[in-house]
């Protein structure tokens, strides 16, 4: 069964540094893209970061551009958010996601399976 675990969500003061990890399992992660995204309350789910299957392509939302860098190691099928310099409005439950394909998106349609999400909070 195929499986996406997020963990390193927490509390934070603003300023501060969180790495979010997201281990998947029964499948060969490898292949696939894989996605950051986030819902704050009563806010639509929104793109973070995207990482193509080798790592050589990345994205990130303007938001988050300088702050946040995603990254991946295929060797341990695990996709990492490095949050530095957070913010309160950064806070959110966090999801990694697999893509349809090897290649980086932003869209949020052409992800497929979704772990089930971290919360961050960023304290002022």
């Amino acid at each position: 069964q195929v499986q996406l675990v997020e963990s390193g969500g927490g509390l934070v003061q603003a300023g501060g540094s969180l790495r979010l990890s997201c281990a998947a399992s029964g499948r060969t992660f490898s292949n696939y893209a894989m996605g950051w995204f986030r819902q704050a309350p009563g806010t639509e789910r929104e793109f973070v970061a995207a990482i193509s299957w080798s790592g050589r392509s990345t994205y990130h939302a303007d938001s988050v551009k300088g702050r946040f860098t995603i990254s991946r190691d295929n060797a341990k099928s695990t996709v990492y958010l490095q949050m530095s310099s957070l913010k309160p409005e950064d806070t959110a439950v966090y999801y990694c996601a697999t893509k349809r394909g090897s290649s980086a998106s932003p869209e949020k349609a052409d992800y497929e399976l979704w772990g089930q999400g971290t919360q961050v909070t960023v304290s002022s």
